[in-house]
């Protein structure tokens, strides 16, 4: 273990994985309690919760797209450690501001904050990761944190089952009672401040501190992405290369209760009335178990092959199959069959690991944080463009047509991205960019 993670890397491995853990509950659990919560300030029954809950999404959305931005610019100037603890702070803070929320325009605004807090945390714990671990060895720690972190949605979905019985103690300690929603939100945000506690001991970069004494390097430059036309072909590969992710969550999963458990008439004549209302939560829970899992096997596969290039398109190829499968495949099955189907897909797009190590290893130290983190929000935030091209073709074409064209383009750019960037398996970090 100790020649694996040398000197404090072990400390910074567990707090990057650790943050990434609650970073992935948080992200994730709108989408697990979005119906309740908004039934709560809207009124159950209401026809517009749908719609509602659509927009919340992707104002959360752009809040990491936004705050990408200004932490990746942040972590190359100030440094990656303040990136890590202050993006916890915030979404924290505004998770559990989230749960006492009793109106639709404090609930757009605290999702629009949480947004900005979510998206410093894995960009900059990548970026530490890359930058203080061996370069043969370095996959296995974004390994671990992306692995794990993985599992923060699982979480988010059994606290809010659970949700009864922790509210329970939460009532006997504050005299106040607490729905299944709010119990989730304080839970989340309760983790984050906890692992705050964890920052003690985590060095900082060692090729961050030396670049930072360098006066005639510019830090932290966003533009210069785009300045260069080679550049920025290769950070616009990076981005395209992760889409498929957040194609086969934002829309094939987190839409299985609106639309594709009806569109495929999915047999849910075994779920009683809670398990009705709880279809969501266990399509995500189903497809984030499954993508930890792909994540633990891409990380190995590349190591084994020493390549991050090939088995990213040996998913692609996987993702492709098992999208055609889902939409064509699956008509009248159980929903338990639906949901193993759900880890599945999750296990095709589990190559989230290697697309933001790559991220991480294309670009030099003085905007690597930058990239590192703008890439995976830019990612994230791409659902907003994916979710309304499949809404507008919904219309005219059918949602399971709308499905596979959007589905089709996202994997076909992945595939093409793939193909541009470089090889970065064990490649020096040491590095800048002029």
């Amino acid at each position: 273990m100790k020649s694996l993670f040398p000197g404090r890397s072990l400390l910074l491995v567990v707090v990057a994985a650790l943050g990434y853990f609650v970073d992935i509950y948080d992200l994730v659990l709108f989408n697990v309690v979005k119906r309740e919560s908004l039934e709560a300030i809207m009124g159950v029954g209401h026809p517009g919760i749908t719609e509602m809950g659509v927009d919340l999404f992707n104002i959360q959305m752009l809040g990491m797209l936004l705050g990408g931005i200004l932490w990746g610019v942040w972590g190359d100037k100030k440094g990656r450690l303040t990136v890590l603890f202050g993006s916890i702070l915030l979404y924290s803070a505004a998770n559990i501001a989230n749960a006492f929320t009793t109106d639709l325009t404090t609930y757009a605004l605290v999702r629009f904050i949480a947004g900005l807090g979510l998206a410093g945390e894995l960009g900059a714990g990548i970026t530490l990761i890359t930058e203080t671990m061996p370069r043969e060895k370095r996959g296995y720690g974004t390994m671990i944190v992306v692995v794990f972190g993985a599992l923060g949605a699982v979480f988010a979905d059994e606290v809010y089952s659970q949700g009864q019985r922790i509210g329970l103690l939460l009532t006997d300690v504050t005299g106040h009672e607490f729905m299944n929603w709010q119990i989730a939100y304080i839970v989340g945000g309760t983790m984050g401040l906890l692992l705050l506690l964890m920052r003690v001991g985590a060095m900082e970069s060692g090729l961050f501190a030396t670049v930072k004494e360098k006066a005639n390097v510019r830090k932290g430059d966003f533009w210069m992405l785009f300045r260069d036309r080679d550049r920025f072909l290769t950070y616009l590969s990076c981005i395209l290369i992760g889409v498929p992710v957040w194609y086969v969550i934002g829309v094939l999963v987190n839409l299985s209760q609106d639309v594709f458990v009806p569109e495929l008439n999915i047999d849910i004549s075994a779920l009683d009335d809670d398990g009705k209302k709880h279809i969501n939560g266990m399509a995500i829970r189903y497809a984030y178990i499954g993508l930890s899992l792909g994540d633990l096997l891409s990380a190995l596969l590349s190591q084994v092959f020493r390549s991050r290039k090939k088995v990213i398109m040996g998913y692609l190829f996987s993702n492709l199959i098992l999208t055609l499968i889902f939409l064509f495949g699956m008509d009248g099955v159980t929903i338990s069959t639906y949901n193993w189907m759900c880890l599945l897909l999750g296990m095709a797009t589990g190559y989230w690991v290697l697309f933001v190590t790559v991220a991480s290893e294309q670009f030099g130290t003085n905007i690597r944080s930058t990239v590192a983190t703008t890439t995976p929000n830019f990612v994230r935030g791409s659902v907003i463009p994916v979710t309304l091209a499949f809404t507008y073709l919904a219309t005219p074409v059918g949602s399971i047509t709308s499905a596979l064209m959007v589905g089709l383009v996202c994997i076909g750019l992945a595939m093409w991205a793939t193909f541009r960037v470089k090889e970065t398996f064990s490649t020096d970090m040491d590095f800048v960019e002029e």
